[in-house]
């Protein structure tokens, strides 16, 4: 086929199928290649029609393309609008019959669908891979694509297979994309999903209606705040995201009297999900508040404001949540609340899920070339089951361990204590990039630009953010210079003229000691010396003691150079009595500490809650031989203890119980509470 003839066949199904009458930016070009039969990897922000890039070259292609999804709530979503074009789609995940299952493997063998979804998860069943391979498809897509990469802000462990199982699947084109991933991720997705010298299209980042506004607000304030603000129609619809369940149905109360408001979590029953996520996209609810389960795939286009109530856990994931506003193309806002106390619950957390490295070595050490029952090597090391459980966990993903069937763990390769470190150091930097992103200046949608290695566009200031439009922020005040931080921007001009570059510590020792003004009045004193142009500010580090120390390096400006001591110049310094300082009183411990002293472990069972857990551990025991993993990957002892004397009889209930979180009650929940009913 030449190229006019693919082209043809592209806009053909472009007008007729999809109803387009032409492309968008970068999507013809990402569709060509897919046609010459050449893996892609595709970046491109939520919103821009990234689905479109595979769907046309899909239906334009002819046979069935295999579209893998980490999702149920995103494949149903693009499964839906497909089906509603006319298209012949099917979806296998957790969430449906086994006979919807099967029917749509019989469809997809005997080629009645363009379309076949499936979760990643589903490539680990024996056989079904093999099954696929029967009738290849003509095309693979892998959505969400950062979820393969180990940097990743939302790293799948089913996801990193997924090389190794599409081998069986070629010649079909494989097209990666993903609406985050930096070049890094970029990296590391291409070489784990084995694509050959694919086609790269890294593209618009820039959002050109987002106005970001990070502002430093303590606990307390924040829900009047959210409420103050959505008051206003104008900034409705609405998506709020809360870092806990709790936290979301608190605030959704509050709201319910000033809009139509609702909360969305994993912990709700699937058809309240269902019916939340239906209500907020045909506009009867104005506002939903949720944790970072709602969004993925969702594609409201008039969502005007998104708010973020805590620090977001990486800037991939952040940049993702923000970008579901404005997709219309009208001015939206988005707003972030932080203080420190979100650092230290971020911290809380780090150091549960990344034990130190010598309790890891410890374990690797107990462990002998003979198998032991993980209860004896607990009881040998004195550990705390859920400390043990995390350590071995992640021994076993690292290598360092081997665990059978029945539990017993022994030595694996000691090469794991590098690629641990790596992932922990790596983790350590996003939350350290959230940080510093938060607490930084300059234009608020440049930094995000760069961040994603686009340094030539993330040069060019916004006009919208907080940084670069001051006077429309919606939370965040200013006030003008008073004439003592008048005198210490003549002092650090003069600084500068004599030493063109200094860090911010030292030109706060030397500028001012008479002044009394304190390190943090100071950076704030830099921050609008900034906006008004007057001085550089960059990020930098220096090494000591084998450490890498970060600091802030400052440089004078044409303008600064210029200015005279007698001139007028404008100064908007943020006022922070508008915008609490952190609260120095210890924060609420998190919620997931909180569940678990909550739901410790039962002493006593009754016989028939000790029948039950039997029955619990013969099912873990099939599950875990088909899937391929240790039982105790699938659900740790003490975890089917606390269920077997629980007995829940939905999915919130099974939620509150210590080792259930949203992915395991998804996948494993139906069949648990099948079990619990049945005694």
């Amino acid at each position: 086929m030449t190229p006019s003839e693919k082209s043809r066949l592209l806009h053909e199904a472009l007008q007729r199928v999809f109803g387009f009458a032409s492309f968008r930016a970068n999507q013809e070009a990402v569709c060509q290649a897919a046609m010459d039969n050449r893996d892609v990897l595709l970046v491109m922000p939520t919103g821009s029609g990234k689905s479109l890039c595979y769907q046309l070259p899909a239906v334009a292609r002819g046979g069935t393309a295999l579209v893998v999804s980490p999702l149920i709530a995103l494949m149903d979503d693009q499964a839906a609008k497909l089906a509603a074009l006319g298209l012949p789609v099917a979806r296998i995940h957790s969430g449906l019959e086994r006979s919807v299952a099967r029917k749509a493997c019989i469809d997809y063998l005997q080629g009645q669908l363009q379309f076949l979804f499936i979760a990643p998860e589903r490539l680990r069943v024996p056989g079904f891979a093999e099954l696929l391979a029967k009738r290849k498809p003509s095309l693979i897509a892998i959505d969400e694509a950062h979820c393969i990469s180990q940097w990743g802000h939302d790293f799948r462990p089913d996801y990193r297979m997924l090389g190794h199982h599409l081998k069986s699947l070629r010649p079909a084109p494989v097209m990666a994309l993903t609406a985050t991933a930096t070049p890094l991720v970029q990296k590391d997705i291409a070489e784990q999903l084995e694509l050959g010298n694919p086609a790269r299209f890294i593209h618009g980042f820039r959002r050109e209606n987002l106005a970001i506004e990070v502002v430093e607000v303590s606990l307390p304030r924040r829900n009047e705040i959210v409420c103050t603000l959505l008051r206003e129609p104008a900034r409705r619809p609405a998506i709020i995201y809360t870092p806990t369940r709790k936290h979301a149905e608190t605030l959704a109360t509050e709201l319910s009297s000033h809009a139509p408001a609702a909360a969305y979590h994993a912990g709700l029953e699937p058809e309240t999900r269902e019916r939340v996520q239906e209500q907020f996209l045909a506009g009867r609810l104005d506002v939903v508040v949720a944790t970072i389960a709602f969004g993925m795939g969702i594609d409201k286009p008039d969502v005007r404001t998104v708010i973020h109530t805590a620090l977001p856990a990486s800037l991939e994931g952040y940049y993702q949540e923000i970008g579901r506003a404005g997709r219309d193309g009208r001015n939206s806002r988005t707003i972030l609340m932080h203080s420190y106390a979100d650092q230290r619950t971020h911290d809380f957390f780090f150091k549960r899920d990344y034990p130190p490295l010598d309790t890891l070595t410890n374990l690797f050490r107990a462990l002998g070339s003979t198998p032991r029952p993980r209860e004896e090597l607990r009881e040998a090391l004195k550990m705390e089951a859920e400390d043990f459980d995390k350590a071995l966990e992640k021994l076993y993903a690292y290598g360092g361990a081997e665990v059978d069937f029945s539990g017993n763990a022994r030595q694996g390769q000691n090469l794991w204590r590098d690629p641990y470190s790596a992932q922990a150091g790596h983790r350590r930097k996003q939350m350290e990039l959230v940080r510093r992103y938060a607490e930084g200046t300059g234009c608020r949608m440049s930094g995000l630009v760069r961040h994603f290695g686009d340094f030539e566009d993330g040069e060019r200031p916004c006009g919208l953010c907080d940084f670069c439009n001051p006077g429309e922020c919606a939370v965040q005040r200013f006030r003008s210079a008073t004439r003592q931080e008048r005198r210490v921007l003549c002092t650090v001009l003069d600084s500068l003229r004599s030493s063109r570059t200094r860090s911010a510590g030292r030109l706060h020792q030397d500028n001012c000691a008479e002044e009394g003004m304190s390190r943090n009045d100071f950076e704030a004193l830099l921050d609008a010396m900034k906006r008004a142009g007057l001085i550089a500010i960059e990020d930098a580090s220096f090494e000591k003691n084998g450490q890498s120390i970060p600091y802030r390096r400052v440089s004078l400006t044409e303008e600064g150079e210029a200015l005279h001591s007698n001139a007028s110049v404008e100064l908007l310094i943020k006022d922070s009595s508008q915008a609490a300082a952190p609260s120095s009183r210890k924060p609420a411990e998190p919620a997931a500490r909180r569940k678990s002293a909550a739901g410790s472990e039962p002493v006593d069972l009754s016989p028939e809650a000790q029948a039950l857990e039997q029955r619990l551990k013969a099912w873990r025991q099939s599950a875990a031989k088909k899937t391929g993993v240790p039982p105790f990957l699938i659900l740790h002892d003490h975890t089917l203890r606390l269920i077997a004397s629980a007995r829940p009889t939905n999915l919130a209930q099974l939620l509150t119980l210590q080792g259930i979180g949203p992915a395991k009650a998804e996948k494993l929940g139906p069949e648990i509470l099948r079990l619990c009913m049945e005694i």
